[in-house]
């Protein structure tokens, strides 16, 4: 047997990966490449894919790339970064652009050759989005040209073609601006923490302050600012400026402002105390009907399922449409992405919902009431008028057919166990029977449910902040995200499902609160009829809410709601498993133990549940699993 030639680009690959360790100062750091969008995460970085013939593209594309997640690893310091990093999704999005470029231009002082291979990077970019043919900076991503105009000023190199045609438009903008304010870039570049106070600085001049969120140093400035304008007063009483045992009208005149934390504890804690004493006092005596009127009713229950199902903090959720996570010339890539990746798989899928096209249509066809005294005259009759002309006319009625007054939601789960060739095949099926059912009369909405951060957000920095309670309940910011709207054509949502090929958007998945979600919408349509199917490869996941709560915490709420769904009746459920027996939480429910079968047990249990015949939808009950 002949044995295999070796690739010839793995000698290039091993002596990048090596090289890239040592740029980052991690030799335990992980490099990977991949067909899949290039990124960086705790286990190391994923690098372009470098074919067999090794063209010049390829390899300065991957080492422009390697060059620049190194320095982002050598250079940033991720604990500085949360503190300063802004709420509002503009604001963060330019202070990450301009700490990545603040990393590239540190990696530019101390190793010149970086520069050069991180331009080819920018250059191929740029290309790619085609930000040469923009003519307007409302065109140009404004994140994008802070993160290119750092980067100019801090080393002093031309931006490669394209990358200049968006700093140029912004350029301005940005000197009328921000100016004064970054002339203190050179500075401020090798130290992180003055460089994020200057970035917050920025995106408070180019007009996103609202968007910063709290200042993490306005404590201690203000502490001092204020001591700074006590001392005349201090000075007229230095007796009393020291003592602890002063009683409180004189603390409070001696210096008001150090004590205006301790202060507003204790007001907090004696209206606490109050409160405490009102309540005691309301079970043992009756309060007048005057009083209780007062008292603000109960918050509601965050879920309608359970009453007893907690959550921290909802205050960071979201429910965004799919356009808004990422910019048009974005989405249009990867959609194209999304198309080429599934070209194979795409025909079969077109051939199955062509298949349960011809089925509804046929219902549709012998959906008619014939011999009506109004409606449609019916042509086929008309002989009978001929050979007798006092014989009526003969009319036709079409019948309301089941499906013809129907929605159907589609809800995909878009953790991070479905990336890869699940996320996609989950994608282009809902696409294409999108565009099926549309074609039937058939609405079609199609949701996505995931978490905005690993592992906890900014609830659980809420939590941590507030000293770790105990039985917190959720623990994470929810992201449930319209791809499309029911009553959204298909072609105007059609680029929207490439979203889910974007880099980082999948992370955890809470299902219970996502399906409650997708269920008050479906119910809420005006249809008569109402499907909701759910896809989803595994039970809801959250380290964030499963380490401080009971481990069948999220579990029990999904069961909570799906039982919940099925008891109120006003939405047909079904579900769909990857490879995770979903037939235990729902009752009408396949798994599928391969994503190539998807596109056919979707089709299948659609076609199920159109269908008229009782005993060919109890064969479909009786067929739980797909081999």
């Amino acid at each position: 047997m002949k044995k295999p030639e070796d690739n010839p680009a793995d000698p290039f690959k091993k002596a990048l990966a090596e090289a890239t360790r040592t740029i980052a100062n991690d030799s335990e750091m992980g490099v990977t490449y991949t067909v899949d969008p290039s990124g960086i995460s705790n286990d190391g970085l994923r690098l372009p894919q470098i074919s067999r013939r090794m063209t010049r593209d390829e390899v300065m594309l991957a080492r422009g790339t390697a060059d620049s997640f190194a320095l982002r690893r050598r250079f940033h310091d991720a604990p500085t970064h949360n503190r300063y990093a802004p709420q509002g999704d503009m604001a963060r999005e330019i202070f990450e652009a301009m700490e990545h470029a603040r990393c590239e231009a540190m990696g530019a002082r101390a190793m010149p050759g970086t520069a050069k291979n991180i331009d080819t990077k920018i250059e191929a970019e740029a290309a790619r989005k085609g930000y040469k043919s923009l003519v307007a900076k409302e065109e140009a991503p404004l994140s994008v040209a802070a993160g290119y105009l750092v980067r100019q000023m801090a080393t002093g190199r031309d931006l490669p073609e394209g990358a200049d045609n968006v700093a140029r438009l912004w350029r301005e903008h940005f000197e009328q601006q921000a100016g004064t304010t970054l002339e203190e870039l050179q500075e401020a570049l090798s130290d992180q923490t003055r460089f994020s106070r200057m970035a917050r600085q920025v995106i408070d001049d180019l007009g996103f302050g609202d968007q910063l969120g709290d200042d993490p140093d306005g404590g201690d400035d203000d502490d001092q600012g204020d001591d700074a304008e006590a001392e005349p007063e201090d000075q007229d009483q230095p007796d009393e400026s020291g003592g602890d045992q002063d009683d409180e009208g004189d603390d409070q005149d001696a210096a008001p402002d150090q004590s205006q934390e301790t202060q507003q504890d204790e007001q907090q804690a004696q209206v606490s105390a109050d409160d405490m004493a009102d309540a005691s006092e309301g079970e043992e005596t009756d309060m007048p009907e005057g009083d209780e009127a007062m008292d603000p009713p109960p918050p509601p229950p965050v879920s309608d399922a359970d009453i007893n199902y907690r959550v921290y903090s909802q205050a960071h959720d979201e429910i965004i449409r799919a356009e808004d996570l990422a910019e048009p010339a974005e989405l249009e890539r990867l959609r194209a992405y999304l198309d080429k990746q599934l070209e194979p798989l795409k025909g079969a899928v077109s051939r199955l919902a062509n298949k349960l096209q011809r089925r509804l249509q046929a219902k549709q066809n012998r959906s008619w009431e014939f011999d009506r005294e109004e409606g449609i005259l019916d042509a086929g009759r008309l002989a009978r008028v001929v050979a007798s002309p006092t014989t009526p006319l003969s009319y036709k009625v079409e019948k309301d057919t089941e499906f013809r007054d129907t929605v159907v939601t589609i809800l995909l789960d878009n953790s991070g166990s479905m990336r890869g060739r699940p996320i996609s095949i989950a994608a282009i099926c809902a696409d294409v029977l999108s565009q099926t059912l549309e074609r039937c009369d058939v609405k079609t909405e199609i949701l996505g449910f995931t978490t905005r951060a690993w592992k906890g957000g900014q609830a659980r920095e809420k939590w941590l902040a507030d000293g770790r309670p105990q039985l917190p309940g959720r623990l994470n910011d929810l992201r449930h995200i319209v791809y499309k709207s029911a009553d959204a054509p298909w072609r105007r949502a059609r680029t929207n499902l490439g979203l889910m090929m974007k880099e980082g958007l999948l992370k955890e998945n809470i299902d219970g609160e996502a399906l409650e979600w997708a269920y008050k919408r479906t119910v809420g349509r005006p249809e008569q009829r109402k499907i909701l199917m759910v896809i989803s490869d595994g039970a809801p996941v959250d380290d964030s809410t499963l380490s401080v709560n009971p481990a069948n915490y999220l579990e029990k709420h999904l069961r909570d709601v799906i039982a919940m769904v099925e008891r109120r009746k006003g939405v047909e459920l079904c579900a769909i498993g990857i490879g995770h027996d979903v037939t235990r939480y729902y009752d009408r429910a396949v798994t599928i133990t391969d994503a190539e079968q998807l596109a056919g047990a979707i089709t299948d249990q659609l076609a199920a549940l159109f269908e008229v015949d009782k005993r060919k939808r109890d064969r479909w009950m009786g067929r739980r699993r797909v081999a």
